[in-house]
Order: structure tokens, then sequence, then C-alpha cells
């Protein structure tokens, strides 16, 4: 049986760390999911090497998600997916996290990427609004 795809997550200052320990409060453990924090002493061939050392012992297939597109997080990203057969979706959030993780067990990210990249784009809600429509019927 092929290992499970993995999840990277890569974040500015480490708030990737703290997501992981939200996700873990909901659905308890997130085994296969690692991140690696971009610092502000870091330049970018130190990460650019913590990230491909992480991505070197990842399962064909596994995923990363950035926090944001057009970053040193996100670019360093792509870079990678040009050697490894890696997804990456910029634009993390805790709901996309978890579409991942539930994901996972049908193995290769690369055949998911626009489910969850539409997943992640729908998860950003009006809240207000959204409760507005539910308590009138809308």
């Amino acid at each position: 049986m092929a290992a499970l795809p993995q999840i990277l997550l890569l974040t500015h200052g480490g708030w990737g760390q703290q997501l992981r320990e939200s996700v873990r409060m909901v659905i308890g453990e997130t085994s296969g999911v690692f991140d690696i924090a971009l610092m502000p002493v870091d330049t970018l061939a130190e990460f650019h090497e913590r990230v491909e050392q992480q991505v070197k012992t990842m399962p064909e297939g596994s995923l990363i998600l950035t926090d944001f597109i057009g970053g040193t997080t996100s670019n360093v990203a792509a870079r990678l997916s040009r050697d490894y057969a890696i997804g990456v979706i910029s634009g993390l959030n805790a709901t996309l996290l978890l579409a991942a993780i539930d994901l996972r067990e049908q193995g290769n990210f690369l055949n998911h990427l626009d489910e969850l990249v539409e997943l992640g784009r729908n998860s950003c809600l009006d809240v207000v609004k959204q409760i507005k429509s539910i308590t009138s019927g809308e």
C-alpha cells in the first residue's frame, strides 16, 4: 500500500503551527501534517533548504499549503513543485486544512487541487449575511 500523502504548511512567522494545534482541537491527531515557519532572520536560501529537506521525505502527490500568494512561502513551494510531484495551494485557512486532511485518505492530492481551491475560496463568508439568510429562509 502506498504511503498517504502529507501536508506541509508554509507560513510567515509560524502561524501554521498554531493552526495545526487549533485543528487538532477540532479533529484530534493530525498525523502527516507538518509546518515550517519563515522567520524574519531567515534568508531565502536557508528557508528553501529547510523546505526542500522536508519535501524530499514526502510521498509523491503530497500538498503544500502556503499563507499567501507572491510571498517567499509560495515562491519557494512553486519552485520546488518543478522538481517534486507535489501540489501547491496558496490561501491557507482552517477550512482548507481540514478539507485537505479529509482528502488524504483518497491519495494523491494532485487529483484534487481544483476541488480544494474551490473549497478554500468558498470558505470565506460574511457570517452576519449567512445567519440572516438562514433565519429568513432565503
